[in-house]
């Protein structure tokens, strides 16, 4: 029999992956061309070029090393000197590869901090709406999870409220700009005045307070949008990064964790989420990845494809009488819904072959996330049922 915490999971398995699934089986019976998966994050456009002739010459043996085998718990030297070096030059950082682990992408590097960090019962803030398995990674590690309400005018974090449920049970603040599901860029005035708060209150309690930067989409910016990186401006900040969305890898698993020189406790956390990747049976990230991301750290996916499937599904669902902010980054909208419950208007929109995910998902009710990241055929098709859906409900 399985674990009563496991069983509490089995019941309450992720809606987004729950949508996904569903996709499949409609695809089976109306065929893959008349069903509009919204649902799943999963990059359709290619990767770089870049990678895979880096793979070729990789595996081809170009490079002597040796490139199925362990590394060390961080990973690769080299790879982690070229990573730290690449962040240097973008953002006038001082990084050495000690400040670098290696990552099975994003959510093994969460993992692997949250095992370094947490005791039972440590508090760990998020700002709704925030990517609902934070929940799941926190709880991993016996943690609490503290959500701050939505800021529902622009989505930038409700910093009022952030004051208040700091505690000096507070171990650390999770953020993820560009947001997952909003595709809101926190601001560098946003960014600025949440470290005021976090060195002031680490003064109040004489703590140590984590920001931890989630940022798989850092590259997914538009209109000329900077994302703020956040060593700069706090200096107990964790980037977690993932090369699943700059170069369309999510299912390579492949990141990297920055622990800059002026972390509280560097040394034993650097060593701590060293020992983490082993003892969490990741043993380190996956080697040929490794090789193959350092040789492509100036590579891009094409974020034209992006943009122009957010600018044709953002101007169409407006025109049609939707509500939603205009992203700056990612691959999401975050549209109102225009019925209270969320959920059913995401059912009513699948009985038009539509999948998209709930707010209640990101701890936002009212809202639904749409995935624009699929063909741009994709949502030229979809666009008559968006309509045809807002009519019906419009006249209920």
């Amino acid at each position: 029999m399985i674990s009563s915490e496991m069983r509490e999971q089995v019941e309450n398995s992720s809606l987004i992956r729950a949508m996904f699934e569903e996709g499949r089986r409609l695809a089976e019976i109306h065929g893959a061309e008349n069903v509009f998966d919204f649902s799943l994050g999963n990059p359709s456009v290619e990767p770089p070029v870049a990678v895979k002739e880096a793979i070729l010459a990789i595996t081809k043996g170009e490079d002597p090393k040796s490139i199925h085998g362990y590394t060390n718990n961080s990973g690769y030297e080299e790879v982690r000197a070229a990573i730290a070096s690449s962040i240097n030059e973008k953002f006038n950082t001082a990084l050495t590869q000690n400040n670098i682990v290696m990552t099975v992408g994003a959510a093994g590097g969460l993992n692997v901090l949250f095992k370094t960090l947490l005791n039972p019962k440590d508090e760990v803030i998020v700002f709704a709406p925030f990517f609902g398995e934070y929940r799941n990674y926190v709880r991993n590690y016996a943690g609490e999870l503290v959500v701050v309400s939505p800021n529902t005018v622009d989505f930038q974090p409700n910093l009022e409220e952030f004051k208040e449920k700091i505690t000096p049970r507070t171990k650390a603040v999770l953020i993820n700009s560009p947001n997952n599901p909003t595709g809101v860029v926190y601001s560098a005035e946003t960014v600025q005045k949440l470290a005021e708060i976090l060195n002031t209150k680490q003064k109040e309690f004489n703590s140590d307070i984590y920001l931890i930067s989630d940022e798989p989409y850092r590259e997914l910016a538009y209109d000329q949008v900077k994302v703020p990186y956040l060593t700069k401006y706090y200096a107990s900040t964790i980037v977690g990064y993932s090369f699943s969305k700059s170069l369309s890898l999510p299912g390579e698993r492949i990141g990297y964790l920055v622990i800059p020189d002026e972390v509280a406790d560097f040394a034993n956390v650097v060593s701590a989420a060293n020992i983490a990747t082993r003892i969490l049976g990741f043993v380190n990230a996956p080697s040929l990845f490794q090789l193959v991301v350092a040789k492509c750290l100036d590579a891009q996916v094409d974020l034209g494809a992006y943009n122009r499937n957010r600018e044709t599904l953002y101007n169409a669902l407006l025109s049609y009488g939707y509500q939603c902010i205009k992203p700056q980054g990612a691959f999401y909208l975050f549209v109102k819904s225009p019925i209270e419950d969320d959920v059913e208007f995401c059912n009513l929109a699948k009985k038009k072959n539509i999948l998209i995910v709930p707010g209640k998902s990101f701890a936002c009710p009212g809202y639904v996330r749409i995935a624009y990241c699929v063909a741009y055929q994709t949502i030229e098709r979809a666009l008559p049922g968006f309509k045809a859906l807002l009519q019906e409900v419009s006249k209920k």
